[in-house]
């Protein structure tokens, strides 16, 4: 059962001549919206099928693929943050009874991957295997893991469990404890071509598949995602903004953009001000292609140390950007200081 995506068949490859002498940990990385948790999911199920194909991909009809599909394997752990597993779950619930829906606790779901659910591990690993196979722990992404998190996780991985495999996956692959990235053999899963991934979001029924490929680097599941939520409208009108700096623009742009999720104008923004730059120093755009014109004229009025400067205060931004106090005056202090590199 073949569930890569089209740009992953190479990287399968590499993954088979892994498998002669695999290691007790293996680290997937790459750029944010190219598939690597669905890749290291399909190792995972590969790893306990049964009665595998003879390209090394999961059977999909043998029990432990059938257990696999309903993530109730008993040699699998899946292990990521709250969050995630709120949003996979909200679907199937919508025909529960509303006072079990009212029962369930108010608090927002964690973007962090918890020391609790790195112990629960420990249990796991303590009983045997059910079919005396392996057994595979998947972890993305890995760089939610909080301090606590990662040094348990750090213990497990200097001593591991005989017959044991965890595979972990990353955005960000600089923001891992060193101690942790020794521990695994790193296995990169690069950036997919563009002709190809522009075959793909087409054969999905994307509209503008081209544009918002570009705007979101190149990455096909981003690119996906996006067209999908239907922010169309809210970027157009904040690239307009951009395009005209000042601060009557910026107070009502953050006015009315003030429900917009926070993290996703700053990730527009860093692009915007990527493309601004390397415009200044190649002529060269990225993200936005369309706005060739308005961000050729903005490079012209700016300072590339002062643009440089300001994508580094952007970047630590978006540390923060997930909990702002008042988002209308986060967006409001962001725009206003965009505005002043070209006054």
């Amino acid at each position: 059962m073949n569930t890569l995506y089209p740009w992953q068949h190479a990287s399968w490859q590499q993954w088979q001549k892994l498998r002669e002498r695999l290691p007790h940990a293996i680290l997937f990385h790459g750029p944010e919206g190219i598939g690597k948790t669905a890749f290291a999911e399909a190792c995972a199920q590969s790893l306990l099928c049964e009665t595998p194909n003879t390209d090394g991909h999961a059977c999909g009809t043998c029990a432990a693929c059938g257990w696999f599909g309903q993530y109730s394997h008993p040699d699998y752990r899946r292990v990521r943050p709250e969050i995630l597993d709120d949003g996979e779950s909200a679907e199937g619930e919508e025909a529960e009874a509303g006072d079990t829906k009212k029962s369930k606790s108010t608090k927002a779901p964690s973007k962090e991957i918890k020391i609790d659910q790195i112990r629960a591990l420990s249990d796991f690993m303590n009983i045997s295997t059910h079919r005396s196979g392996m057994r595979v722990v998947t972890l993305y992404p890995a760089e939610a893991l909080n301090t606590a998190a990662a040094n348990s996780l750090l213990k497990m991985l200097e001593e591991p469990p005989p017959n044991t495999m965890f595979l972990l996956a990353t955005n960000s692959i600089d923001r891992l404890l060193p101690t942790i990235l020794s521990r695994c053999r790193k296995f990169a899963l690069a950036m997919p071509g563009a002709e190809e991934t522009l075959q793909w979001l087409q054969a999905q029924q994307v509209k503008d598949a081209d544009s918002w490929l570009a705007e979101q680097g190149g990455a096909p599941l981003a690119a996906l995602a996006s067209s999908q939520a239907g922010a169309r409208e809210t970027l157009d009108e904040f690239l307009q903004q951009l395009a005209q700096p000042g601060v009557d623009a910026a107070l009502k742009t953050a006015e009315r953009l003030q429900k917009t999720p926070v993290t996703e104008l700053v990730a527009w923004l860093q692009r915007w001000l990527y493309d601004v730059l390397s415009v200044k120093l190649s002529g060269t755009i990225r993200y936005y292609p369309r706005h060739q014109k308005e961000l050729a004229a903005l490079a012209a009025r700016a300072d590339a140390g002062a643009l440089l400067q300001a994508i580094k205060m952007l970047n630590e931004r978006r540390a923060i950007a997930d909990h702002p106090l008042a988002p209308k005056l986060f967006i409001e202090d962001m725009l206003l200081d965009y505005s002043t590199l070209f006054s």
